[in-house]
């Protein structure tokens, strides 16, 4: 994982980024057709995991995973840092289960990601209103105790300079009503691959690490504030060990 990316004609580059919008286009589509009748979401997972794998095949970007062996059976929620665009797509393509996602409410807005979004399950948050972020934070409880994994980015937006945010505190408020571990994961390289507020793609290894399940059993909302702190400092942790052999 320590090779640096290879040079690329600018030609080849500028291709990519249509591509990625071909592939989420035709997905989206087939997604939607899907959401007539599954119910369950496993069909519209299984092609949202076949658009991410083709979005790192465009990107050029293979992903390892380290930490595999730490996820357990059962209902947990998933806190990563947030990098990039790319950072949902990696999720999707090598999380080995069905989950649902809890993200910004706009990208239902989005033609087709919004479509998908809306049919197989997911839940929308609007942090701009406190009503309407409770109702997320309480369906975000019930997908947990029905027995799905959520998955989500604590931050709430993608960082700015690829250097960790402050989290909120709603992940961990969601795993204690529920009483689920959190576990924690660092995304390295996505950043570099596609920062905010670009267009264009640098090829690059890509790295997704899973660190141990921090369990919630005995607390209480009141412990969320520390619990959060707790898992940014493990993402945290884990960002900084994995990302200087990769510069």
């Amino acid at each position: 994982m320590t090779a640096k990316p290879a040079s690329l004609p600018l030609r080849l580059l500028t291709f990519l980024m249509p591509l990625v919008a071909l592939s989420t286009v035709f997905f989206g589509c087939i997604s939607l057709v899907c959401g007539l009748w599954d119910r369950s979401g496993r069909q519209q997972h299984a092609i949202a995991s076949l658009w991410a794998r083709s979005l790192l095949r465009i990107a050029l970007s293979p992903v390892t995973v380290v930490g595999l062996e730490r996820i357990q059976p059962g209902p947990a929620v998933y806190a990563s840092n947030h990098l990039s665009y790319y950072d949902t797509p990696v999720l999707f393509a090598r999380l080995p289960f069905q989950f649902r996602i809890l993200a910004k409410q706009s990208l239902w807005k989005i033609p087709f990601i919004g479509w998908y979004l809306n049919h197989s399950g997911q839940v929308p948050v609007d942090a701009k209103d406190n009503r309407s972020m409770i109702a997320s934070l309480g369906r975000g409880v019930a997908t947990l105790k029905a027995g799905l994994p959520l998955v989500l980015f604590p931050e709430g937006g993608r960082a700015e300079t690829g250097q960790i945010q402050d989290f909120m505190s709603g992940a961990c408020f969601m795993a204690i009503k529920a009483q689920v571990p959190v576990v924690p994961i660092a995304l390295i390289g996505t950043y570099e691959l596609l920062p905010i507020h670009t267009y264009h793609l640098t090829p690059r290894p890509l790295l997704a690490v899973i660190g141990n399940p921090i369990p919630t059993t005995g607390l209480t909302t009141r412990d969320a504030a520390a619990l959060t702190a707790r898992v940014r400092q493990a993402i945290a942790a884990m960002y900084d060990h994995y990302q200087r052999p990769m510069k």
